[in-house]
Protein backbone atom coordinates (compact mmCIF):
# COMPACT_ATOMS: atom_id res chain seq x y z
CA UNK A 1 0.00 0.00 0.00
CA UNK A 2 1.50 3.43 -1.06
CA UNK A 3 0.66 6.78 0.97
CA UNK A 4 0.95 10.17 0.43
CA UNK A 5 -0.62 13.62 1.27
CA UNK A 6 -2.89 15.27 -0.78
CA UNK A 7 -3.36 19.08 0.10
CA UNK A 8 -6.53 21.08 -0.39
CA UNK A 9 -7.75 25.00 -0.57
CA UNK A 10 -9.67 26.89 -2.49
CA UNK A 11 -7.55 26.71 -5.51
CA UNK A 12 -7.23 23.12 -5.55
CA UNK A 13 -10.25 21.82 -4.28
CA UNK A 14 -12.00 18.53 -2.97
CA UNK A 15 -14.58 18.98 -5.88
CA UNK A 16 -11.18 19.23 -8.41
CA UNK A 17 -9.72 16.31 -7.52
CA UNK A 18 -9.32 13.56 -9.85
CA UNK A 19 -9.38 10.02 -8.58
CA UNK A 20 -10.88 6.35 -8.67
CA UNK A 21 -12.61 7.44 -5.18
CA UNK A 22 -12.79 9.75 -2.72
CA UNK A 23 -14.29 9.14 1.10
CA UNK A 24 -16.00 11.93 3.11
CA UNK A 25 -17.99 11.87 6.35
CA UNK A 26 -21.64 11.93 6.71
CA UNK A 27 -23.26 11.85 10.62
CA UNK A 28 -26.14 10.56 12.35
CA UNK A 29 -27.60 13.92 12.95
CA UNK A 30 -27.90 14.16 8.74
CA UNK A 31 -25.36 16.52 8.81
CA UNK A 32 -22.31 16.37 6.46
CA UNK A 33 -18.21 16.62 6.93
CA UNK A 34 -16.77 19.87 5.21
CA UNK A 35 -15.24 17.55 2.59
CA UNK A 36 -18.89 16.22 2.17
CA UNK A 37 -20.90 19.80 2.05
CA UNK A 38 -18.00 20.40 -1.15
CA UNK A 39 -19.20 17.68 -3.25
CA UNK A 40 -23.01 18.01 -2.63
CA UNK A 41 -23.66 20.85 -4.88
CA UNK A 42 -26.53 18.78 -6.46
CA UNK A 43 -27.35 17.47 -3.65
CA UNK A 44 -26.88 13.90 -3.90
CA UNK A 45 -25.09 13.04 -0.70
CA UNK A 46 -28.30 15.07 1.03
CA UNK A 47 -30.67 13.20 -0.61
CA UNK A 48 -28.78 9.87 0.22
CA UNK A 49 -29.05 10.45 3.91
CA UNK A 50 -32.28 11.86 3.72
CA UNK A 51 -33.71 9.13 2.43
CA UNK A 52 -31.77 6.31 4.78
CA UNK A 53 -30.01 4.81 2.27
CA UNK A 54 -26.66 5.95 4.90
CA UNK A 55 -27.56 6.03 8.97
CA UNK A 56 -24.37 8.08 9.51
CA UNK A 57 -23.49 5.32 12.40
CA UNK A 58 -20.28 4.96 12.83
CA UNK A 59 -18.58 2.24 10.07
CA UNK A 60 -21.82 2.56 7.79
CA UNK A 61 -20.58 3.24 4.31
CA UNK A 62 -22.68 3.76 0.50
CA UNK A 63 -20.99 3.88 -2.78
CA UNK A 64 -21.82 6.74 -4.94
CA UNK A 65 -21.04 7.06 -8.51
CA UNK A 66 -21.16 9.93 -10.48
CA UNK A 67 -22.06 12.79 -8.21
CA UNK A 68 -22.55 15.41 -10.09
CA UNK A 69 -20.13 17.78 -7.26
CA UNK A 70 -17.01 15.52 -7.57
CA UNK A 71 -14.48 14.98 -10.24
CA UNK A 72 -13.49 11.76 -8.82
CA UNK A 73 -15.51 8.83 -9.98
CA UNK A 74 -17.13 7.40 -6.98
CA UNK A 75 -17.74 9.07 -3.82
CA UNK A 76 -17.61 6.79 -0.39
CA UNK A 77 -19.57 8.08 2.09
CA UNK A 78 -18.79 7.26 5.60
CA UNK A 79 -20.80 7.43 8.47
CA UNK A 80 -18.62 8.85 11.87
CA UNK A 81 -21.65 8.23 14.29
CA UNK A 82 -22.23 11.93 16.28
CA UNK A 83 -20.43 15.06 14.37
CA UNK A 84 -20.26 16.77 18.13
CA UNK A 85 -17.61 14.44 19.17
CA UNK A 86 -15.76 12.22 16.46
CA UNK A 87 -14.49 9.50 19.01
CA UNK A 88 -11.34 7.45 18.96
CA UNK A 89 -13.56 4.33 18.73
CA UNK A 90 -16.36 5.92 15.57
CA UNK A 91 -13.30 7.31 13.63
CA UNK A 92 -11.28 3.54 14.00
CA UNK A 93 -14.83 1.58 12.65
CA UNK A 94 -15.01 4.24 9.98
CA UNK A 95 -11.81 3.66 8.58
CA UNK A 96 -11.84 0.19 9.22
CA UNK A 97 -15.05 0.29 7.43
CA UNK A 98 -13.68 2.50 4.31
CA UNK A 99 -10.63 0.48 3.47
CA UNK A 100 -13.01 -2.65 3.39
CA UNK A 101 -15.11 -1.06 0.80
CA UNK A 102 -11.98 0.01 -0.99
CA UNK A 103 -10.79 -3.36 -1.67
CA UNK A 104 -13.74 -4.18 -3.98
CA UNK A 105 -13.61 -1.19 -5.98
CA UNK A 106 -12.00 -1.57 -9.15
CA UNK A 107 -9.58 1.44 -9.11
CA UNK A 108 -6.22 1.33 -7.56
CA UNK A 109 -6.35 5.17 -6.24
CA UNK A 110 -8.14 6.90 -3.62
CA UNK A 111 -8.67 10.00 -0.97
CA UNK A 112 -9.49 10.11 1.87
CA UNK A 113 -11.20 12.95 3.16
CA UNK A 114 -12.38 12.11 6.57
CA UNK A 115 -11.88 15.08 9.57
CA UNK A 116 -8.65 13.81 10.85
CA UNK A 117 -7.81 17.01 12.95
CA UNK A 118 -11.50 16.96 14.28
CA UNK A 119 -11.44 13.38 16.58
CA UNK A 120 -12.24 13.93 20.15
CA UNK A 121 -8.79 13.82 22.60
CA UNK A 122 -6.79 12.81 19.88
CA UNK A 123 -4.37 14.83 17.28
CA UNK A 124 -3.76 14.73 13.42
CA UNK A 125 -0.84 12.80 13.99
CA UNK A 126 -3.06 10.01 15.65
CA UNK A 127 -5.67 9.92 13.21
CA UNK A 128 -2.22 9.29 10.44
CA UNK A 129 -1.43 6.32 12.20
CA UNK A 130 -5.01 5.15 12.54
CA UNK A 131 -4.93 5.45 8.28
CA UNK A 132 -1.94 3.53 7.79
CA UNK A 133 -2.04 0.45 10.20
CA UNK A 134 -5.89 -0.04 9.38
CA UNK A 135 -4.58 0.05 5.58
CA UNK A 136 -1.84 -2.34 6.55
CA UNK A 137 -3.95 -4.90 8.33
CA UNK A 138 -6.45 -4.69 5.68
CA UNK A 139 -3.82 -6.22 3.01
CA UNK A 140 -1.72 -7.93 5.42
CA UNK A 141 -1.59 -11.89 4.52
CA UNK A 142 -1.46 -15.41 6.33
CA UNK A 143 -1.09 -17.81 3.78
CA UNK A 144 2.94 -17.60 2.97
CA UNK A 145 2.75 -21.25 4.45
CA UNK A 146 -0.32 -22.69 1.94
CA UNK A 147 0.36 -24.42 -0.61
CA UNK A 148 -2.43 -22.70 -2.62
CA UNK A 149 -2.44 -19.13 -2.38
CA UNK A 150 -5.36 -16.79 -1.50
CA UNK A 151 -6.33 -14.47 -3.97
CA UNK A 152 -4.18 -11.43 -4.42
CA UNK A 153 -6.10 -8.32 -3.10
CA UNK A 154 -7.19 -6.31 -5.38
CA UNK A 155 -8.90 -2.77 -5.03
CA UNK A 156 -6.98 0.57 -4.23
CA UNK A 157 -3.31 0.42 -3.65
CA UNK A 158 -2.84 4.03 -3.54
CA UNK A 159 -4.26 5.97 -0.67
CA UNK A 160 -3.75 9.85 -0.76
CA UNK A 161 -4.64 11.74 2.49
CA UNK A 162 -6.19 15.20 2.44
CA UNK A 163 -4.23 16.61 5.13
CA UNK A 164 -2.27 19.89 5.35
CA UNK A 165 1.31 19.24 3.55
CA UNK A 166 3.58 20.51 6.18
CA UNK A 167 6.35 19.46 7.34
CA UNK A 168 4.92 17.72 10.58
CA UNK A 169 2.58 15.83 8.47
CA UNK A 170 5.09 14.41 6.31
CA UNK A 171 7.19 12.94 9.47
CA UNK A 172 3.67 11.82 11.32
CA UNK A 173 3.06 9.45 7.69
CA UNK A 174 6.73 8.37 7.27
CA UNK A 175 6.65 7.64 11.01
CA UNK A 176 3.24 5.62 10.41
CA UNK A 177 4.53 3.73 7.70
CA UNK A 178 7.46 2.69 9.36
CA UNK A 179 5.11 1.64 12.86
CA UNK A 180 3.20 -0.51 10.43
CA UNK A 181 6.02 -1.99 8.50
CA UNK A 182 7.24 -3.26 12.19
CA UNK A 183 4.12 -4.64 13.15
CA UNK A 184 3.60 -6.46 9.62
CA UNK A 185 7.47 -8.41 10.60
CA UNK A 186 6.31 -9.02 14.06
CA UNK A 187 3.16 -10.74 12.83
CA UNK A 188 5.04 -12.81 10.07
CA UNK A 189 7.46 -13.98 12.72
CA UNK A 190 4.92 -14.80 14.93
CA UNK A 191 2.27 -16.42 12.43
CA UNK A 192 5.32 -18.86 10.99
CA UNK A 193 5.19 -22.07 12.21
CA UNK A 194 7.57 -23.38 15.28
CA UNK A 195 9.58 -25.56 12.78
CA UNK A 196 10.61 -22.80 10.67
CA UNK A 197 10.54 -19.68 12.90
CA UNK A 198 13.44 -21.60 14.75
CA UNK A 199 16.30 -19.38 17.13
CA UNK A 200 17.95 -19.79 14.08
CA UNK A 201 15.88 -18.10 11.97
CA UNK A 202 14.95 -15.31 14.35
CA UNK A 203 18.79 -14.75 14.40
CA UNK A 204 18.83 -14.61 10.69
CA UNK A 205 16.13 -12.12 10.58
CA UNK A 206 18.04 -9.93 12.95
CA UNK A 207 20.77 -10.31 10.53
CA UNK A 208 19.18 -9.01 7.63
CA UNK A 209 17.61 -6.33 9.41
CA UNK A 210 21.27 -5.15 10.21
CA UNK A 211 22.14 -5.16 6.70
CA UNK A 212 19.23 -3.31 5.45
CA UNK A 213 19.56 -0.86 7.70
CA UNK A 214 23.13 -1.06 9.11
CA UNK A 215 22.84 -2.34 13.23
CA UNK A 216 25.48 -3.55 14.54
CA UNK A 217 24.62 -7.02 15.41
CA UNK A 218 26.20 -9.57 17.46
CA UNK A 219 24.93 -13.43 17.73
CA UNK A 220 26.52 -15.60 20.56
CA UNK A 221 26.12 -19.32 20.49
CA UNK A 222 26.17 -21.87 23.18
CA UNK A 223 30.35 -22.03 23.84
CA UNK A 224 29.80 -18.15 24.58
CA UNK A 225 26.90 -18.43 26.55
CA UNK A 226 28.07 -20.82 28.62
CA UNK A 227 31.40 -18.65 29.10
CA UNK A 228 29.61 -15.95 30.34
CA UNK A 229 27.74 -18.32 33.00
CA UNK A 230 24.07 -17.88 31.42
CA UNK A 231 22.97 -21.46 32.82
CA UNK A 232 19.38 -20.28 33.76
CA UNK A 233 19.32 -19.36 30.29
CA UNK A 234 20.61 -22.31 29.32
CA UNK A 235 18.81 -24.88 31.56
CA UNK A 236 15.76 -23.81 29.48
CA UNK A 237 17.24 -25.35 25.86
CA UNK A 238 18.51 -28.68 27.66
CA UNK A 239 15.75 -30.46 26.16
CA UNK A 240 15.72 -29.10 22.53
CA UNK A 241 17.96 -30.35 19.20
CA UNK A 242 17.37 -26.52 18.44
CA UNK A 243 20.73 -24.95 19.33
CA UNK A 244 19.84 -21.34 21.37
CA UNK A 245 20.81 -17.84 19.94
CA UNK A 246 21.37 -14.37 21.97
CA UNK A 247 20.54 -11.73 19.43
CA UNK A 248 22.64 -8.23 20.15
CA UNK A 249 21.06 -5.41 17.87
CA UNK A 250 22.48 -1.67 17.90
CA UNK A 251 21.18 0.98 16.42
CA UNK A 252 23.39 4.25 17.15
CA UNK A 253 20.87 6.89 16.16
CA UNK A 254 22.08 9.45 19.17
CA UNK A 255 25.44 10.59 20.16
CA UNK A 256 28.15 8.52 20.99
CA UNK A 257 28.46 9.11 24.97
CA UNK A 258 24.49 8.93 24.85
CA UNK A 259 23.25 6.16 27.29
CA UNK A 260 20.83 3.39 25.26
CA UNK A 261 17.13 2.12 25.99
CA UNK A 262 17.41 -1.45 26.19
CA UNK A 263 14.50 -3.41 24.55
CA UNK A 264 14.95 -7.24 25.59
CA UNK A 265 12.75 -9.50 24.23
CA UNK A 266 11.88 -13.17 25.57
CA UNK A 267 12.35 -15.53 22.86
CA UNK A 268 10.57 -19.10 23.09
CA UNK A 269 10.11 -20.07 19.61
CA UNK A 270 8.22 -22.92 21.00
CA UNK A 271 7.18 -23.61 24.52
CA UNK A 272 5.46 -27.54 25.34
CA UNK A 273 6.01 -26.48 29.18
CA UNK A 274 9.43 -28.77 29.39
CA UNK A 275 8.80 -31.61 31.79
CA UNK A 276 6.08 -29.83 33.27
CA UNK A 277 4.16 -30.56 29.96
CA UNK A 278 1.24 -28.47 29.26
CA UNK A 279 -1.98 -29.90 28.24
CA UNK A 280 -2.32 -30.42 24.41
CA UNK A 281 -5.61 -28.40 23.37
CA UNK A 282 -4.30 -24.87 22.12
CA UNK A 283 -0.45 -25.87 22.43
CA UNK A 284 0.27 -25.26 19.09
CA UNK A 285 -0.64 -21.18 20.04
CA UNK A 286 3.24 -21.81 22.15
CA UNK A 287 4.56 -20.75 18.71
CA UNK A 288 3.43 -17.63 19.65
CA UNK A 289 5.74 -17.43 22.58
CA UNK A 290 8.62 -15.36 20.83
CA UNK A 291 6.41 -12.42 20.59
CA UNK A 292 8.83 -10.09 22.77
CA UNK A 293 11.48 -10.97 19.89
CA UNK A 294 9.45 -10.55 17.55
CA UNK A 295 8.38 -7.75 18.71
CA UNK A 296 11.48 -6.25 19.21
CA UNK A 297 12.62 -6.98 15.81
CA UNK A 298 9.43 -5.35 14.65
CA UNK A 299 10.29 -2.23 16.55
CA UNK A 300 13.74 -1.86 15.18
CA UNK A 301 12.46 -2.15 11.66
CA UNK A 302 10.75 0.82 12.32
CA UNK A 303 13.67 2.92 13.96
CA UNK A 304 15.66 1.95 11.45
CA UNK A 305 13.10 2.96 8.85
CA UNK A 306 12.74 6.52 10.82
CA UNK A 307 16.55 6.17 11.13
CA UNK A 308 15.44 7.24 14.36
CA UNK A 309 18.19 10.05 16.36
CA UNK A 310 18.58 7.73 19.44
CA UNK A 311 20.96 4.44 20.88
CA UNK A 312 18.82 1.59 21.38
CA UNK A 313 20.15 -1.71 22.17
CA UNK A 314 17.95 -5.01 21.72
CA UNK A 315 18.75 -8.43 23.38
CA UNK A 316 17.05 -11.40 22.92
CA UNK A 317 17.61 -14.35 23.81
CA UNK A 318 15.69 -17.32 22.05
CA UNK A 319 15.19 -21.33 22.28
CA UNK A 320 12.94 -23.25 22.28
CA UNK A 321 11.67 -25.33 25.56
CA UNK A 322 11.34 -29.25 25.00
CA UNK A 323 10.94 -32.24 26.59
CA UNK A 324 13.72 -34.75 26.28
CA UNK A 325 16.23 -37.29 27.98
CA UNK A 326 18.65 -34.03 28.88
CA UNK A 327 15.50 -31.37 29.67
CA UNK A 328 15.83 -29.57 33.17
CA UNK A 329 13.98 -31.19 35.73
CA UNK A 330 11.72 -30.05 38.46
CA UNK A 331 13.90 -29.61 41.87
CA UNK A 332 16.91 -28.43 39.71
CA UNK A 333 18.99 -25.78 40.84
CA UNK A 334 20.80 -23.57 38.26
CA UNK A 335 22.93 -20.77 38.85
CA UNK A 336 22.02 -17.30 36.90
CA UNK A 337 24.53 -14.95 35.73
CA UNK A 338 24.40 -12.66 38.07
CA UNK A 339 25.17 -15.53 40.80
CA UNK A 340 21.89 -15.93 42.21
CA UNK A 341 20.81 -19.51 42.64
CA UNK A 342 17.19 -20.42 41.59
CA UNK A 343 15.27 -23.47 42.21
CA UNK A 344 13.18 -24.14 39.53
CA UNK A 345 9.77 -25.81 40.70
CA UNK A 346 7.90 -25.43 37.61
CA UNK A 347 9.90 -26.06 33.98
CA UNK A 348 6.95 -24.34 32.48
CA UNK A 349 7.91 -20.99 33.74
CA UNK A 350 10.51 -20.75 31.58
CA UNK A 351 10.29 -17.46 30.32
CA UNK A 352 11.82 -15.62 33.35
CA UNK A 353 14.86 -18.16 33.33
CA UNK A 354 15.77 -16.70 30.11
CA UNK A 355 14.62 -12.77 30.30
CA UNK A 356 16.76 -12.82 34.04
CA UNK A 357 20.03 -13.77 32.44
CA UNK A 358 19.45 -11.19 29.57
CA UNK A 359 18.54 -8.67 32.07
CA UNK A 360 21.47 -9.33 33.85
CA UNK A 361 23.74 -8.69 30.41
CA UNK A 362 21.76 -5.48 29.62
CA UNK A 363 23.82 -4.16 32.59
CA UNK A 364 27.02 -4.03 30.60
CA UNK A 365 25.19 -1.62 28.28
CA UNK A 366 25.06 1.43 31.69
CA UNK A 367 21.49 1.87 29.94
CA UNK A 368 19.51 4.83 30.49
CA UNK A 369 16.33 2.48 30.50
CA UNK A 370 15.79 -1.50 30.29
CA UNK A 371 12.79 -2.41 29.23
CA UNK A 372 11.67 -6.08 29.09
CA UNK A 373 9.12 -7.53 26.73
CA UNK A 374 7.54 -10.90 27.10
CA UNK A 375 4.14 -13.36 27.14
CA UNK A 376 5.07 -14.36 30.07
CA UNK A 377 2.13 -15.31 32.27
CA UNK A 378 -1.62 -16.40 31.72
CA UNK A 379 -2.39 -14.71 34.92
CA UNK A 380 -1.87 -11.46 32.74
CA UNK A 381 -4.99 -12.33 30.79
CA UNK A 382 -6.98 -13.29 33.57
CA UNK A 383 -6.63 -9.86 35.14
CA UNK A 384 -6.61 -7.61 31.99
CA UNK A 385 -7.68 -9.32 28.79
CA UNK A 386 -6.87 -9.17 25.50
CA UNK A 387 -6.73 -5.39 25.77
CA UNK A 388 -3.86 -4.49 27.58
CA UNK A 389 -0.54 -5.37 28.40
CA UNK A 390 0.70 -5.40 32.24
CA UNK A 391 3.54 -3.14 33.47
CA UNK A 392 5.46 -3.55 36.05
CA UNK A 393 8.15 -1.35 37.26
CA UNK A 394 9.60 -0.44 40.68
CA UNK A 395 7.59 2.20 43.00
CA UNK A 396 9.92 5.16 43.33
CA UNK A 397 10.50 8.41 41.76
CA UNK A 398 12.33 7.29 38.74
CA UNK A 399 10.53 4.15 37.75
CA UNK A 400 6.92 6.29 37.99
CA UNK A 401 8.98 8.63 35.34
CA UNK A 402 9.58 5.72 33.30
CA UNK A 403 6.34 3.82 33.87
CA UNK A 404 4.40 7.14 33.08
CA UNK A 405 6.28 7.67 29.64
CA UNK A 406 5.01 4.31 28.68
CA UNK A 407 1.46 4.36 29.98
CA UNK A 408 1.58 7.98 27.69
CA UNK A 409 3.54 6.43 24.58
CA UNK A 410 1.11 3.65 25.04
CA UNK A 411 -2.21 5.59 25.17
CA UNK A 412 -0.91 8.15 22.15
CA UNK A 413 -0.63 5.21 20.50
CA UNK A 414 -3.72 3.41 20.50
CA UNK A 415 -1.99 0.26 22.35
CA UNK A 416 -2.25 0.28 25.93
CA UNK A 417 -0.62 -0.76 29.03
CA UNK A 418 -1.94 -0.82 32.58
CA UNK A 419 0.44 -0.79 35.55
CA UNK A 420 0.35 -3.67 38.11
CA UNK A 421 2.11 -3.78 41.30
CA UNK A 422 5.82 -5.66 42.26
CA UNK A 423 7.18 -5.46 45.75
CA UNK A 424 8.84 -7.44 48.97
CA UNK A 425 5.52 -9.01 49.42
CA UNK A 426 5.45 -10.72 46.20
CA UNK A 427 9.49 -11.63 46.80
CA UNK A 428 8.13 -13.55 49.69
CA UNK A 429 6.44 -15.47 47.54
CA UNK A 430 9.58 -16.83 45.30
CA UNK A 431 11.69 -18.11 48.62
CA UNK A 432 13.20 -21.75 48.27
CA UNK A 433 14.56 -23.87 51.12
CA UNK A 434 17.02 -25.00 48.82
CA UNK A 435 18.24 -21.47 46.52
CA UNK A 436 17.99 -17.94 46.60
CA UNK A 437 14.88 -17.64 44.56
CA UNK A 438 12.13 -20.03 42.85
CA UNK A 439 11.35 -19.44 39.57
CA UNK A 440 7.16 -19.62 40.61
CA UNK A 441 5.57 -18.34 43.70
CA UNK A 442 3.02 -19.61 46.11
CA UNK A 443 -0.30 -19.75 44.89
CA UNK A 444 -1.77 -16.32 43.99
CA UNK A 445 -0.63 -13.11 41.87
CA UNK A 446 1.70 -15.18 39.46
CA UNK A 447 1.66 -12.33 37.19
CA UNK A 448 3.21 -9.89 39.85
CA UNK A 449 5.55 -12.71 41.40
CA UNK A 450 6.74 -13.19 37.91
CA UNK A 451 7.55 -9.66 37.56
CA UNK A 452 9.02 -9.41 41.27
CA UNK A 453 11.48 -12.43 40.01
CA UNK A 454 12.83 -10.63 37.06
CA UNK A 455 13.14 -7.16 39.40
CA UNK A 456 15.60 -8.98 41.38
CA UNK A 457 18.16 -8.95 38.04
CA UNK A 458 17.34 -5.34 37.04
CA UNK A 459 18.52 -3.41 40.32
CA UNK A 460 21.53 -1.69 38.74
CA UNK A 461 19.38 0.33 36.37
CA UNK A 462 16.10 1.28 35.47
CA UNK A 463 13.75 -0.90 34.09
CA UNK A 464 9.81 -1.85 33.26
CA UNK A 465 8.54 -5.52 32.65
CA UNK A 466 5.71 -5.61 29.77
CA UNK A 467 3.59 -8.82 30.06
CA UNK A 468 2.39 -8.99 26.49
CA UNK A 469 0.81 -12.55 27.01
CA UNK A 470 -3.05 -11.18 26.22
CA UNK A 471 -2.35 -8.31 23.92
CA UNK A 472 0.47 -10.23 21.58
CA UNK A 473 -2.13 -12.70 19.43
CA UNK A 474 -5.78 -13.69 19.11
CA UNK A 475 -6.92 -16.90 19.89
CA UNK A 476 -10.04 -18.81 18.02
CA UNK A 477 -11.45 -17.94 14.21
CA UNK A 478 -9.15 -14.56 14.22
CA UNK A 479 -6.17 -16.28 15.75
CA UNK A 480 -2.70 -14.60 14.24
CA UNK A 481 -0.17 -12.44 16.07
CA UNK A 482 -1.33 -8.54 16.48
CA UNK A 483 2.01 -6.90 16.39
CA UNK A 484 1.49 -5.14 19.58
CA UNK A 485 3.38 -3.76 21.18
CA UNK A 486 5.20 -2.37 18.44
CA UNK A 487 2.85 0.86 18.33
CA UNK A 488 3.45 1.57 21.94
CA UNK A 489 7.26 0.62 21.98
CA UNK A 490 8.29 2.79 18.83
CA UNK A 491 6.19 5.76 20.45
CA UNK A 492 8.05 5.64 23.26
CA UNK A 493 11.52 5.49 21.78
CA UNK A 494 10.08 8.42 19.18
CA UNK A 495 9.51 10.57 22.43
CA UNK A 496 12.71 9.74 23.85
CA UNK A 497 14.38 10.76 20.51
Amino acid sequence: MDFSIKAFDTKNTIASAKAGVVAVAVFENKKLSQAAKALDGSGEITAALKSGDISGKAGTTLLLRGVKGASADRVLLVGLGSDDAVSEKSFASGVSAALKAFSSLGTSDAIIALPMAEVKERDLNWAIRCVVQSAHESVFRTDGQKSKKDPAPTGVKKIALAVPNTAATKLALAQAVAIANGMDLTKELGNLSANVCTPTYLANTAKKLGKDYKFDIEVLDRKQLEALKMNSFLSVTNGSEQPPKFIILKHMGGKPKDAPVVLVGKGITFDTGGISLKAGPGMDEMKYDMGGAASVLGTFRAIGEMNLKLNVIGVIAACENMPSGRATKPGDIVTSMNGLTIEILNTDAEGRLVLCDALAYAERFNPAAVIDIATLTGACIVALGHHKSGLFTRDDEVHNKLADEIMAAGKAAGDTAWRLPIGEEYNEQLKSNFADLANIGTPGGASCTAAAFLENFTRKYTWAHLDIAGTAWKSGGAKGATGRPVPLLSNFLINRA
